[in-house]
């Protein structure tokens, strides 16, 4: 075959050959990149009421310190350490036999003035007949009125004598002036122990108020100039105008599961701290709580208002400020900063820069980018699913 001829027949095989392989060529081309597909949600809508913590310390609505008002030696003990006594239980008992003796010697005496008044009280009363007659002097009728005067003013010392013996003899037994939970004795029996009402008297021992308790804490300046305002509008936070509901938790807890109310806050903040001290009253039934123990109050801070809620993980942050992102009308995404708020349910408020109806990206936030284009899905439905023929494709 001539050589120009075979070339003829060599043409058409090799361009029939390069365009088939061009074909598989572009049906093996990978397509460009899918929009990412990412989780979006509404904020949530809730009516709450922002609340301020405070760290604050239990104290005592009643604490006593038990000590003898006459001296004398400790007799006996009538409670165990630790133990809860009601108001007027006997705790300590002193000797009394000194004070009985004081007793029957102050009646004795208060007998022998009685009986003194009784004759000078006759012999005035001879003595007023005698001074009509003429028979005794005016200087001696005086006299015996005077002695009767006497008499009577002897009679009252006697009788304030009988009463303070009894007094005496009666705060030999020392009683609970208050229910609660007292502490250890301070003093054995034996011991002698000063009374009175001077600074040198002996401890026995101290009880302090269980049910209910209080809770002190402080709050700062402008704290409580807000507290004020909201009171002006009608909305007392800080228990001046009415009991305000506050809740509390300890330090191994961590929900606000005891409630109680505002009963009180200070008329002065402190020149040195800038603070005011506030006061609220818990219930003790079980005698959880003890005077000194520490805890966190939560006190409504604000009235109540519409909130917007997102989950933690849809914030982002940018150095100091935070932000979240949304996903518009177009699938685009959009970065918004915003304001937070106190975390609820594992939600964080929003105070700014968050609306309604924005669609927030809550999951897949790694393959969001600002600007770009994205799959968005609503939180809680499937996934769109994808055909068999488009899959075989």
């Amino acid at each position: 075959m001539p050589k120009s001829l075979s070339s003829l027949f060599t043409t058409p095989l090799v361009l029939s050959l390069a365009l088939a392989l061009a074909s598989c060529g572009d049906s093996g081309k990978p397509a460009g990149p899918s929009a990412p597909t990412v989780t979006v949600a509404k904020p949530v809508q809730r009516s709450l009421v922002d609340y301020d913590e405070y760290v604050g310390r239990f104290i005592a609505v009643d604490s006593v310190e038990v000590r003898a008002r006459v001296s004398g030696y400790l007799d006996q003990v009538h409670f165990q350490d630790g133990q809860i006594v009601k108001q007027g239980d006997l705790l300590f008992t002193v000797d009394k036999r000194p004070f009985q003796t004081s007793l029957d010697q102050a009646k004795a005496n208060l007998s022998q003035a009685r009986a003194n008044l009784a004759f000078t009280e006759a012999d005035l009363a001879r003595a007023q007949q005698l001074v009509a007659n003429k028979t005794i002097t005016e200087q001696t009728f005086e006299q015996r009125t005077q002695a009767k005067r006497v008499a009577e003013a002897s009679v009252a010392a006697q009788e304030a004598a009988v009463r303070q013996a009894s007094l005496d003899l009666e705060f030999t037994e020392l009683r609970a002036p208050v229910t609660g939970r007292i502490g250890d004795r301070r003093v054995s029996p034996g011991n002698l122990v000063t009374g009175g009402t001077g600074g040198n008297t002996t401890l026995l021992a101290t009880i302090v108020s269980l049910d209910p308790i209080r809770f002190e804490f402080t709050f700062d300046e402008a704290s409580y100039l807000r507290y004020e305002r909201l009171s002006r509008d009608g909305k007392d936070v800080t228990g001046r105008e009415g009991s305000v509901l506050v809740t509390l938790k300890l330090i191994d807890e961590n929900g606000f599961g005891h409630a109680g109310r505002m009963d009180f806050v200070d008329n002065v903040i402190d020149r040195s701290s800038g603070t005011i001290r506030g006061r609220a009253v818990f219930t003790n039934a079980a005698g959880l709580f003890t005077p000194g123990m520490f805890g966190r109050v939560r006190v409504p801070g604000s009235p109540t208002y519409q909130a917007l809620l997102v989950p933690d993980l849809a914030i982002g942050t940018e150095q100091a400020r935070k932000f979240v992102l949304i996903v518009d009308g177009d699938n685009i995404v959009q970065q918004k900063y915003v304001t937070l708020g106190q975390s609820v349910d594992q939600l964080r408020v929003i105070k700014d820069g968050l609306q309604p109806d924005d669609r927030v990206v809550v999951n897949g936030l790694m393959r969001a980018r600002p600007g770009a284009k994205v799959n968005p899905q609503q939180e809680g439905t499937s996934p769109t699913k994808v055909s068999p023929q488009a899959s075989a494709n």
